[in-house]
């Protein structure tokens, strides 16, 4: 059964997570510091005031806030009891067995969090791919073959379900029917960006949702960078594919050193901008990588590299991508041409065109559209 007042305090401190944790540690439960609360017996500090010490917009807790915490948050305390009772939901306490050991090695690890999928997934060893939410297609497939590398060897592939890199990342160990891990800027419940439910819908049947928001908690700017502390406390290391100068990539990296964790960066053409952040961690240490198997070697891990030749399609291909992979062979061939030999509308077209592409099955240059490499 979750602690009530727990889940109450959690609400009460959304915009100062980072100090539920060392209250609960201070004051052994969350109904002491409630009660502490309500009679105006904790200090400032005790609060979460110090905005040195917390990572979001936090406001001043007044004894108000703590007298009218259990009455108030009665309704949302029941939405938060009726999403946990359903299937596959599952709140994680920092005492809890099935907590991430790793997590409780880090600096700041989040008191609570709320799951949804499968908790095996926390049982595999953990690699987390992050990367530029703009990349270049060469950048997509890398991550998208390294990731389904990764799965295949039986890691997770833990991550943000952002645009581009995370995308790819998420997408690619789910290909390789492996397991992925996407830790949330948002509730547990809610979706960010929502053009990625379906991916998020996907990693629930075979991975893991993770967050330490309430549920019902709407993308902020403070919560990604936060979050990113998780991503890479979960992981025996980060790797990074294609990084901007500055980036939320790189800030990744920096808190993965910080947590005395691994950090490679996946080098790219020297013209290009969306490689000058891994090619700045190459300088500053980081370990080149080309490939899993680069990455692998370094916990002595080793794989046998893919044969040359061209990539075979999953299992889980739907008609239209089937379709125009069928079609599309070594030699680039243009949209109007692949429109004119499927029969589809353009529009369907692009979309499938995309999706292969994010895939690693396809590559887009010369005007035209190949398949790719398996290397």
């Amino acid at each position: 059964m979750p602690d009530h007042d727990l889940l109450l305090l959690h609400r009460l401190l959304a915009r100062q997570p980072g100090r539920l944790l060392p209250l609960l540690r201070r004051f052994e439960s969350a109904s002491a510091v409630i009660d502490l609360g309500a009679r105006g017996q904790l200090s400032d500090d005790d609060s979460g005031l110090n905005p040195d010490r917390n990572p979001g917009p936090g406001t001043r807790l007044s004894q108000d806030d703590f007298s009218r915490c259990r009455s108030e948050g009665s309704a949302l305390l029941r939405r938060d009891l009726a999403w946990l009772q359903q299937d596959g939901h599952h709140l994680l306490t920092y005492c809890d067995p099935e907590y991430p050991r790793s997590l409780k090695e880090i600096p700041d690890p989040p008191a609570l969090l709320f799951a949804a999928g499968d908790l095996a997934a926390l049982d595999q060893p953990r690699l987390s791919m992050v990367g530029s939410r703009t990349p270049t297609r060469l950048g997509l497939r890398t991550a998208h073959r390294m990731a389904a590398d990764l799965a295949d060897q039986g890691f997770a592939v833990v991550s943000g379900l952002a645009l581009g890199i995370d995308a790819a990342s998420h997408q690619g160990a789910l290909d390789a029917a492996g397991s992925t891990i996407a830790v949330l800027g948002t509730g547990c419940d809610r979706c960010y960006p929502a053009r990625h439910r379906p991916l998020a819908e996907q990693i629930v049947k075979s991975g893991l949702l993770l967050s330490e928001f309430p549920l019902g908690t709407t993308p902020n700017a403070w919560h990604f960078p936060h979050r990113n502390r998780i991503v890479t406390g979960l992981s025996r290391g980060t790797i990074v594919v294609e990084a901007r100068l500055p980036s939320g990539s790189l800030i990744s990296a920096r808190l993965a050193l910080e947590q005395g964790r691994e950090v490679f960066a996946v080098p790219g053409p020297v013209t290009s901008t969306t490689s000058h952040g891994c090619h700045q961690l190459i300088r500053d240490g980081a370990t080149l990588v080309e490939s899993a198997a680069d990455v692998l070697a370094e916990f002595e891990v080793y794989i046998h590299s893919h044969p040359i030749g061209e990539v075979s399609p999953p299992a889980s291909l739907n008609q239209h991508q089937e379709t125009l992979f069928g079609l599309i062979d070594s030699q680039p061939q243009t949209v109007d041409e692949l429109v004119a030999g499927c029969g589809l509308s353009a529009e369907v077209v692009l979309g499938a065109l995309v999706e292969l592409e994010i895939m690693g099955l396809i590559c887009g240059e010369k005007g035209g559209y190949s398949r790719a490499s398996a290397s």
